[in-house]
């Protein structure tokens, strides 16, 4: 069994209610997001996405995470799976951390187990790191613009 940790952060000229806006707005994905490029459901305990990432130059993954946490204005928690527990699971966190009222400091992070992690370790570091960076720098783009939704 392996673990292996990836975290990111980017601080974000919006207030935090309006950076939510945009980060729980799981429709508008498509239109502003370089690396989660579809994400459907409800962000609530216990429901399951369906999610699909790809890094820059990459496949496309589809894997339907189960929503472990939600709390406005500060966190999503989810967990995926593929095939099965133990093989390679990935729990994901986006977090909001106020830092006055018109900033913040957003955080995503994954842990990842399992036997393959091992192996898929150099993917991990270069393509998924990079596909979280491309995500936040849109993310504050967007959040900065004051663009919430355009649907």
């Amino acid at each position: 069994m392996f673990t292996h940790y990836l975290h990111t952060e980017i601080e974000i000229d919006a207030p935090a209610d309006r950076v939510w806006a945009v980060l729980s707005d799981l429709p508008s994905y498509p239109q502003w997001n370089p690396f989660v490029r579809s994400a459907v459901g409800t962000l609530r305990q216990g429901e399951r996405l369906q999610i699909v990432v790809q890094p820059d130059g990459g496949k496309a993954m589809r894997f339907s995470p189960v929503v472990l946490t939600v709390h406005p204005m500060r966190e999503i928690r989810w967990l995926g799976r593929f095939l099965f527990p133990g093989l390679f699971d990935g729990e994901h966190c986006f977090v909001i951390e106020s830092l006055g009222d018109n900033k913040v400091r957003f955080i995503q992070n994954e842990r990842f187990d399992g036997v393959l992690v091992g192996m898929m370790r150099r993917n991990l570091d270069r393509d998924t790191k990079n596909g979280f960076d491309a995500m936040n720098r849109a993310l504050k783009a967007r959040a900065e613009s004051g663009l919430e939704s355009i649907g």
